[in-house]
């Protein structure tokens, strides 16, 4: 690190968890988000602060005023342009060191696997069932950690899926494919807006803690929060030996 990199991650640098070694280790990783969204805006930004060296942001989506109201990496003169330029610039402005890939595409099966085999962590900030599948499928088969978050209402979810860990559950372990939950969209349903911060500064430290070998992630547990009264429940769980994705995938 140079004394610019040194100045700027002194605060975690102090830390005995992490220490100059940590934060190189975030420096020479490559985190993928997939949204830049309400919970993608956090991440990426909370990734960007940290130094996580490349970040590859994928969303298919443009910033809609309705988006401001949530998705804090967006701002009103950005209106209009792709979610993943307008979070590239986002980070840019606070960290430019950060290598950010901006990729405006709705990923399919295929290019999702070709991104998470690239890619050191991976952060599921989707908002639909189906892409949930697809990145889960993805990082078991290459092996890579997946953290998980969901939010609509006032209710949200924060996991983390190890494949790495041959006791560790995958996201079809718990929501089975063949079983797939009503869709829910904030554009129909709403969503408190400090939730998604709350989930995504989560799903952000997660990635960071997986990435900098800091503490013990959220694997095996499923954590919810219920915005309403502020509660939190802790569902623990095993994989399924009878998983259709992760138990005839490699472990």
């Amino acid at each position: 690190m140079n004394d610019n990199q040194l100045l700027r991650y002194s605060r975690h640098i102090l830390l005995d968890e992490v220490g100059i070694e940590g934060q190189q280790r975030l420096l020479a990783s490559h985190a993928l988000v997939i949204g830049a969204g309400g919970l993608g805006s956090p991440v990426a930004l909370y990734l960007g602060t940290a130094g996580v060296g490349h970040i590859t942001i994928v969303d298919h989506d443009t910033v809609d005023v309705t988006n401001l109201q949530r998705q804090i990496a967006h701002n009103l003169s950005r209106v209009g342009q792709p979610k993943v330029t307008s979070a590239a610039h986002a980070i840019a402005a606070i960290n430019p060191d950060v290598r950010v890939s901006a990729l405006q595409e709705r990923a399919d099966a295929d290019r999702l696997a070709e991104l998470v085999a690239h890619a050191d962590v991976v952060v599921d900030c989707s908002d639909n069932f189906g892409t949930r599948q697809a990145v889960n499928a993805a990082c078991v088969k290459h092996r890579k950690p997946l953290v998980s978050g969901a939010a609509i209402g006032f209710d949200a979810q924060v996991s983390v899926f190890d494949s790495r860990d041959p006791a560790a559950p995958c996201y079809a372990c718990l929501f089975p494919p063949d079983q797939p939950a009503e869709e829910v969209r904030c554009a129909t349903m709403g969503v408190w807006a400090p939730l998604v911060g709350i989930v995504g500064s989560m799903q952000a430290a997660e990635a960071l803690k997986l990435l900098a070998g800091v503490g013990t992630s959220l694997a095996g547990r499923l954590q919810m929060l219920d915005a309403r009264d502020m509660s939190w429940t802790e569902i623990r769980a095993a994989r399924d030996p009878d998983c259709p994705v992760c138990s005839a995938g490699p472990r």
